[in-house]
């Protein structure tokens, strides 16, 4: 296994089951956590045992593939446990745009899961474990404008809209940016245990920096078994029961948000059938309801064809309806005319990997880059030919609220 340090040496893997941790967020150091957590369960990890920087282009995902396969191949693993998420694992957050710099994995010199009533421990190598230390609060935030001012967006979504009715495309998903700064340097474990309490649906996640809770779960791989939830299609929550219920009752009927449900469904469908024997899909979306928003949801599931791993299914489906347009191409290129900045990791690949190709993955939504004292939060929405600017802008400052609870509490 390669190994941060820029040794060759194979190192040893040892997984060991382990009593219940309680809340696994609560084990992390405060350097380099890594998190993917929903409903109490999953992963999270600690240190470095081998790290990479994807290289960008259309073939990333296969170099990321052959990388894993030769740190994985090289080390000697002793699994006392034996099922997804044991033995060794990398963390990954992929760039949105294939052409953009800054995807990366990392294999954890420590990680601590539970799933399914089990918990387990895998450490790497022999070197000491970093140690605890007290979660820090970061004081006041003051937020300013990222690349473009409101106003600036609002006319990005006009121009968006009107080339959409022009015939151009379908669909293009529009992303903005916030910039919060911070007293005291921003302690990542802070965000991800508030995101984690209030947001216990999503999949709460850290990885180099990328930190967030998203909904939409893109792939998950167990065996042959593949899963995905597709949203698209959004809402405020209300005001009480009553609006909350209309609210959502008028998600359900809007001819705007259901064409939007269905570009994005019709994208996974064309994508996972060549690698699935069986595929099944929705004929109608349910509501997702969050704390903060509602969306239209649809659970796919399937059975893959060929033995392709979580991270091939990540390449085949990336980028989404959900997250770029439709046609997919003609809304790349859309977004990197109109939007006005590097989306970086947001609305990109972000999950885990294991040594057997099983893994799951999201796409990283509600989320933010984190260095020192400073964030940058993202949000964005599915723009259709009779979008309203303003409504817009008000959904997507609906969807940065996630972020700025988790740096305010």
């Amino acid at each position: 296994m390669s190994v941060a340090l820029g040794t060759t040496r194979p190192l040893p893997v040892r997984t060991t089951p382990v009593g219940d941790p309680g809340d696994l967020l609560a084990s992390l150091p405060r350097t380099a956590p890594y998190a993917w957590v929903r409903n109490g369960e999953g992963l999270v990890g600690w240190g470095q045992a081998a790290r990479v920087t994807v290289p960008p282009g259309p073939g990333r995902f296969a170099w990321a593939r052959q990388w894993l396969a030769t740190v994985f191949g090289d080390a000697h693993v002793d699994d006392a446990v034996r099922t997804p998420g044991s033995g060794p694992v990398a963390f990954g957050s992929f760039t949105f745009d294939e052409d953009a710099h800054g995807s990366v994995l990392v294999v954890p010199r420590a990680v601590l899961a539970r799933r399914g009533g089990h918990a387990w421990l895998t450490t790497i190598g022999d070197a000491p474990l970093e140690t605890f230390s007290p979660v820090r609060d970061p004081g006041r935030i003051r937020y300013g404008d990222g690349s473009l001012t409101a106003p600036e967006w609002e006319e990005v979504v006009a121009r968006a809209a009107k080339r959409i009715r022009e015939g151009e495309l379908e669909k293009v998903v529009l992303a903005r940016d916030l910039v919060a700064t911070a007293e005291r340097p921003i302690d990542v474990r802070l965000l991800l245990t508030r995101l984690a309490r209030r947001y216990p649906e999503c999949y709460t996640f850290s990885v180099a920096g990328l930190v967030g809770a998203t909904p939409e779960l893109l792939i998950r791989r167990t065996g042959q078994e593949i899963e995905s939830l597709v949203l698209a299609g959004t809402t405020a929550r209300g005001t009480g029961p009553a609006d909350d219920f209309a609210r959502g009752a008028a998600l359900l009927a809007s001819a705007k948000d259901r064409h939007e449900h269905e570009c994005a469904i019709a994208s996974v469908r064309q994508t996972l059938a060549p690698l699935c024997s069986l595929l099944e899909t929705p004929d109608e979306p349910e509501l997702l309801v969050l704390p903060n928003v509602q969306h239209l949801a649809s659970h796919v599931s399937g059975r893959l064809a060929d033995g392709a791993s979580v991270l091939d299914v990540v390449a085949a489906m990336h980028p989404t309806a959900a997250v770029g347009g439709t046609p997919t191409r003609t809304a790349i290129e859309v977004i990197r005319e109109l939007e006005g900045m590097d989306r970086a990791g947001y609305a990109g690949p972000v999950g885990w990997i294991d040594a057997h190709g099983d893994g799951e993955w999201g796409i990283a939504l509600r989320s933010g880059l984190i260095q020192g004292r400073r964030a940058r939060l993202f949000a964005g929405g599915g723009i259709m030919g009779d979008s309203d600017p303003a409504a817009e802008l008000a959904e997507a400052q609906a969807k940065f609220r996630v972020m700025q609870y988790a740096l305010e509490g």
